[in-house]
């Protein structure tokens, strides 16, 4: 099985973090669906991921409850709580769950940290398919900094591949399409933990089920692409990402360094999308529950960067409480059809406050994404297109793919007008 068609293009979907933290509840993962599956599937968003701690009976934030009992099966396998997810009662896991989001035509992901349980290390619980104890394959000095829920695998051990077999074919037959693994792509305390990711990987290809693998945290190393590219479908090449202008900056500089690795099956990750409603539950970020503190031109900005750099679109609102606004952004069929078919996006202006990037159609149309991001409006803005690398500009029209304005053109000069902290994201042809 080749792992790249699992995500041809880069994943459209939504993930309960920014909203719930680690304490979301099945009625919210069914609901979002219920509203993807409305509002958003024809769109092309599919993916309704659980995020962290789903195995924790009395999680209730972000923050983590250090060292509590986790719920987990004989096999040293983390299941569902079932206060929290009713439907996994009698040992059924997510398989119920997955069953009603794949009935509404949707993709079911699930959220886990590297390794195994360090209850079933300290219980020295069995193993499925080896002899080996969970004891026996545990690298007890290989911790995740911010967790206390694992320990990680080591490799070396014989019963490590097992592990992760198991645990991928437990996913496998509750029909998971998307596994985000966190504490792998990067870490404070050691570097990328490579063997891990292998053996993953394996464990996906054995499964015999197409599933997307997700790796957590970032930045992940780009010295480190071609692995990241033979292993895994998206990595983050970020922390986590809120709503705060500073990180929306820092994005253009991590998107240039990343830039030309796009590519079908390999997506360098951007992170969530914190719009709409989040906050619910999830502390993280410097604020409560709120809307987005992103204003509208930083909405928009954050929505074309991601989506000409091709970076996985992840929602991290309360899908139900969106406005027309926020539902707009995630609607655009231009946009969204940039995001999915474009290619060679690149970084073809950068000067002081201006930054444009440009990306190619197979159609022969051209995207063009003027963004300011200086604390001033820019009045007006004069680009020379054939310095953007147009190879001809005879009889090119052009639309603002947000507005639906027509293109400001007099021969092969675009002008426009960009406001602090905005974009404007073109489509000549």
């Amino acid at each position: 099985m080749n792992h790249t068609l699992a995500a041809p293009t880069p994943p459209l979907g939504w993930n309960s973090w920014d909203c719930y933290g680690a304490a979301v509840t099945e009625a919210e993962i069914r609901g979002n669906a219920d509203y993807m599956a409305e509002h958003l599937k024809e769109y092309g968003w599919q993916y309704i991921t659980v995020d962290i701690q789903w195995y924790e009976p009395l999680a209730e934030s972000s923050q983590y409850r250090p060292f509590v009992p986790l719920i987990m099966d004989e096999y040293s396998r983390l299941m569902p709580a079932e206060n929290r997810f009713p439907s996994a009662a009698g040992g059924q896991g997510f398989k119920p769950l997955a069953d009603y989001v794949h009935r509404l035509g949707l993709k079911f992901g699930i959220h886990i940290m590297r390794g195994i349980p360090r209850q079933a290390v300290h219980a020295g619980t069995a193993l499925l398919g080896s002899e080996a104890t969970a004891r026996d394959i545990a690298h007890t000095n290989s911790i995740c900094p911010w967790n206390t829920d694992m320990y990680g695998v080591d490799h070396n051990k014989e019963g490590a591949q097992a592990y992760y077999d198991s645990l991928f074919a437990l996913y496998a037959s509750w029909g998971v399409d998307l596994v985000k693994v966190d504490d792998i792509a990067a870490s404070r305390l050691y570097d990328t933990h490579q063997p891990e990711i292998e053996m993953i990987a394996t464990a996906i290809e054995r499964a015999g089920r197409p599933m997307v693998l997700s790796l957590s945290p970032g930045p992940a190393p780009v010295e480190y692409a071609t692995f990241f590219a033979e292993h895994a479908n998206m990595w983050r090449v970020t922390d986590d990402f809120w709503d705060q202008w500073p990180l929306l900056l820092d994005m253009f500089d991590r998107c240039r360094r990343w830039q030309g690795i796009p590519t079908e099956g390999c997506w360098p990750d951007c992170d969530m999308l914190p719009l709409g409603h989040i906050g619910i539950r999830s502390v993280d970020g410097g604020g409560a529950d709120r809307w987005t503190r992103f204003t509208k031109d930083e909405q928009l900005t954050m929505m074309s960067l991601w989506s000409i750099f091709r970076s996985p679109l992840i929602f991290g609102g309360e899908l139900r409480d969106n406005d027309e606004w926020t539902l707009s952004l995630l609607t655009n069929r231009e946009v969204l059809r940039m995001h999915r078919e474009s290619y060679g996006a690149r970084e073809a202006l950068h000067q002081d406050d201006l930054i444009v990037w440009t990306a190619d159609h197979a159609d022969g149309s051209t995207y063009v994404a003027v963004f300011n991001v200086g604390e001033k409006a820019q009045l007006p803005v004069k680009l020379d297109l054939q310095l953007l690398g147009f190879a001809s500009t005879a009889a090119i029209q052009g639309t603002e793919l947000w507005s639906e304005a027509l293109a400001s053109l007099e021969g092969n000069i675009l002008t426009t007008d960009v406001p602090s902290h905005g974009v404007r994201l073109y489509r000549f042809s």
